[in-house]
């Protein structure tokens, strides 16, 4: 499918925003990390800007702007995107160093600030008001929509080869990758870290990934860990058999010694190995489905 062409069905997609909220929440993005987690110095990655065009952008949506980070290679491009889909603790460093990462291995790498309406997690030290009072009220369709507007103003850059168009994301982002390759059958690939596979749903997350893992068209690498209390094996495996009632020719990679959050160098959760061998399926990935 042509990227360029791709129009989605927004008659379903308005977001169904808080009818008290006044405004954004965030309009720029917050400084180091979030205040709900306690940066590990020994492990944490900083990668430099270098060789790089790096910074924070705005990014129109249909009700307003939303601050996103962008970190590409110096020049005119166009390079392959990547769309970065954040944690539940929002854009910050963490994120940030994700994106310049993928820019030093030559993508368009940007990464929206999704929770921008609901509330500003930097700001937020209890991770159970995060969930209760952000992300419990972030609707998917919002966020699809957000994930369509932020490839349209990459698409309007002029240095973003959207044709070649990835997404990855962890966490609270992971489960977003398994719903936005279906709702966006032009990306070429996608990779999603320890995202939740299974669990209740409502109106504001109507499906879950498992509800559509037989839909899915675009291929997507799933990451996930042996030890992860939050995402039980089982449940890995339900996805597993999901997934090949469709062609997309998705895969899941377990490394059995990674518990949730692997990827997380700032936490204590990091598994350097594991870390790093999921970087590099990653990369791989892209390439092998075009997104590189």
């Amino acid at each position: 499918m042509d990227m360029q062409g791709f129009q989605p069905d927004r008659s379903s997609l308005a977001p169904k925003l808080d009818p008290d909220r006044q405004g954004f929440a965030v309009t720029s993005l917050a400084a180091g990390f979030a205040a709900a987690v306690s940066p590990v110095a020994a492990a944490t990655i900083t990668t430099d800007t270098g060789g790089l065009s790096a910074g924070e952008v705005r990014i129109p949506v249909q009700d307003g702007e939303i601050p996103g980070y962008l970190a590409m290679p110096a020049g005119t491009g166009p390079f392959p995107v990547v769309l970065v889909v954040q944690e539940i603790f929002g854009v910050h460093e963490h994120i940030k160093d994700v994106c310049r990462r993928l820019a030093k291995a030559g993508y368009y790498a940007i990464a929206p600030a999704l929770h921008a309406r609901q509330g500003d997690v930097s700001a937020m030290s209890d991770i159970q008001q995060i969930l209760r009072d952000v992300v419990a009220r972030m609707p998917d369709a919002q966020v699809m929509a957000d994930l369509d507007a932020t490839l349209k103003f990459a698409t309007a850059s002029g240095q973003a080869d959207v044709q070649r168009s990835g997404i990855t994301g962890f966490c609270w982002g992971g489960r977003i990758i398994w719903l936005y390759t279906v709702h966006n059958p032009a990306l070429k690939a996608g990779v999603a870290w320890y995202g939740r596979l299974v669990g209740d749903v409502n109106e504001l997350q109507p499906r879950q990934p498992v509800d559509i893992a037989g839909e899915l068209t675009v291929p997507v690498l799933g990451l996930y860990g042996g030890k992860d209390q939050g995402i039980p094996l089982d449940t890995v495996e339900r996805m597993r058999t999901a997934l090949t009632k469709g062609r997309s020719g998705s895969e899941i990679v377990v490394f059995p010694q990674a518990g949730h959050g692997f990827h997380a160098d700032y936490r204590p959760s990091y598994d350097e190995a594991a870390a790093k061998e999921g970087w590099q399926r990653m990369l791989d990935w892209f390439k092998a489905h075009g997104a590189g």
